[in-house]
């Protein structure tokens, strides 16, 4: 389901010169001015008179802002949940559509099936489709190589996992968090620098879609490393990972093209992507088109996560079209590692849908889950993030980089919103005035010593990425940012770093490939279009130790049972 608000007269979103239903669908808030606006436009170039299908091309660009690559004109009534809205007959809606000029050469609009696109999101589910098929078909001679050494007792699930990679081009690799990935990954990469016969040195690719999180996956496999014997550490010594943009060459003149493409192939034998589940339609398309046919792809990630911010919903296609069993590239792990056992039985719960088992968890609280549900989260937020706050300010003005950073990772707030009272924003501000309360200092700029700070855009000069977190403190000539990096903290004028923001709270997306210790997640209100299953998921498996989930029932239940529905038509491509 989707939330919707109807839209003021005065509203940016309102489409002045709408008209007919494209207007009664903007003035309830369902299209947005620009929705209107690019419909209206393509209509008019293909001569398209039938304001029935220019509402289609509405809701297709609609759609994609929310994720979907193409939009199911069956299921779109039911999907917005506007039942009063004047919706056209479906069967002549789509009799309509198809029969379209904007369907016919040069293809403004495509088909599949009952699934309508823009052209360039048919063209690329159907190229990421077909690149797949032919790798899974290309099935990979299996190394002569000592699995049990690499995967002895106690490794049984990761090992059966390597056993079913060794034989394939291309593998999916999934699990919750704490169920192995990172040790599957590592000790595959040593089976396969090892094999008999190799040769030169294995070229390998850690790869992941923020620079956060690939610098979360060079730390995790370099720990993994750090394990094995000294050969194999020896074979793997000096793998960095990277972004999936800088991996595939960025190009100043686009961005969505590269410099690596079915031209100009990436050299390595080995890509690892982790994090897959944020990785977007047209991304996969660029990495697929990119990959030579002789080398080995393994996608890692937790398709119960969110999804990308921009169209698709891959991973989740890739499980669903490829499947599991005999033959199937799709390998999952299912014993969690890491989570105690009552902040597992929460995931777990949230993952399967089952919101009264969720809601028993939280009840029952223990040491390691807490059930706030109050009206007003204020006084117990402030016994969470004060002394936190304290903490930092203390450490900073000592210049202990160290424990600042440190202590930054004890705990985060996470917030679906950025704005309003359950947003980021409005907390940022919350405990900067506790701050100032508690020590008679006033916040007269927006650095000061102690302030947390979350980074907002890549600089590959400086090698800091959108996602990375740090701490102002004192220096020897002032204030400082201490960035925390893979191996040590990394400090820069603040002078440096424009595009940085507060982080007393953060977003759930923003958290995502991060972790801390402990987690407090504040739960928007029943009717929030971003309160969704897969979002509390997110926020539930960013904690290692305890999680305080902070909201009434409703909004739990409500969360459980609303899935974050995407249309694509990639798995049924895969199916075919």
């Amino acid at each position: 389901m989707t939330s919707v608000e109807p839209v003021d007269a005065a509203d940016r979103r309102r489409a002045v010169a709408a008209a007919g239903l494209l207007a009664v669908f903007n003035e309830a808030g369902v299209l947005d001015a620009a929705d209107v606006l690019v419909a209206q436009r393509l209509s008019a170039l293909a001569d398209e008179t039938d304001e029935r299908v220019t509402l289609a091309v509405a809701l297709v660009v609609r759609g994609l802002r929310a994720g979907s690559v193409c939009l199911d004109l069956r299921a779109v009534r039911a999907q917005v949940d506007e039942p009063d809205l004047p919706w056209p007959a479906v069967d002549g809606w789509l009799d309509a559509v198809w029969a379209s000029p904007l369907l016919q050469p040069p293809h403004v609009l495509r088909r599949q099936a009952d699934l309508l696109y823009l052209d360039r999101y048919w063209r690329e589910e159907q190229q990421v489709a077909d690149d797949l098929r032919t790798m899974v078909s290309r099935r990979a001679e299996e190394p002569a190589v000592d699995v049990e050494r690499l995967f002895p007792a106690g490794y049984d699930e990761q090992r059966a996992a390597a056993e079913i990679a060794l034989s394939q081009r291309v593998t999916v690799l999934t699990g919750g968090p704490g169920t192995g990935k990172t040790t599957t990954v590592a000790r595959l990469l040593a089976l396969f620098a090892g094999q008999p016969g190799s040769g030169a040195r294995l070229r390998i690719a850690l790869a992941a879609p923020t620079g956060k999180a690939a610098a979360r996956l060079q730390e995790a496999v370099q720990l993994e490393i750090d394990k094995l014997d000294l050969v194999d550490q020896r074979r793997l010594s000096g793998l960095q990972a990277t972004t999936l943009h800088r991996l595939l060459g960025s190009r100043p003149d686009s961005s969505s093209r590269f410099r690596h493409h079915r031209g100009n192939r990436l050299p390595h034998d080995v890509i690892v992507v982790d994090e897959t589940s944020m990785v977007s339609l047209t991304m996969m398309a660029r990495l697929l088109e990119a990959v030579r046919p002789q080398s080995r792809l393994l996608l890692v990630g937790d398709p119960d996560q969110l999804a990308s911010v921009d169209a698709g919903a891959v991973l989740a296609d890739l499980v669903d079209g490829l499947g599991a069993g005999a033959g199937s590239p799709v390998v999952a792990l299912q014993t969690s590692h890491r989570f105690g056992e009552s902040i597992g039985a929460l995931a777990a719960a949230i993952r399967t849908g089952d919101a009264d088992a969720a809601l028993a968890v939280l009840a029952a609280g223990g040491n390691h889950v807490e059930w706030l549900d109050v009206a007003d989260p204020s006084d117990p937020l402030r016994e969470v993030l004060l002394p936190q706050a304290m903490s930092l300010r203390q450490a900073a003005i000592l210049g202990d980089a160290n424990t600042a950073l440190a202590t930054l990772d004890e705990h985060r707030l996470l917030c679906a919103h950025r704005r309003g009272p359950h947003g980021v924003q409005h907390w940022n501000r919350q405990v900067e005035r506790w701050l100032t309360e508690s020590t008679g200092e006033p916040i007269w700029s927006d650095w000061y010593v102690g302030r947390p700070v979350l980074v907002t855009a890549n600089d590959y000069g400086l090698q800091l990425y959108n996602g990375d977190t740090g701490v102002t403190v004192n220096g020897p000539e002032g204030l400082r940012a201490a960035i925390a990096g893979a191996a040590a903290a990394r400090e820069f004028a603040t002078s440096r770093l424009p595009d940085l923001e507060t982080m007393y709270a953060m977003t759930i997306h923003k958290s995502q490939g991060s972790q801390a210790a402990e987690v407090t997640v504040l739960m928007p209100p029943v009717d929030s279009r971003l309160l969704t299953r897969e979002l509390f998921y997110t926020a539930v498996t960013r904690a290692k130790a305890k999680v305080r989930v902070v909201g009434s029932a409703d909004e739990v239940r409500a969360a459980i049972e609303k899935r974050a529905v995407r249309a694509t038509g990639l798995a049924l491509r895969l199916r075919e």
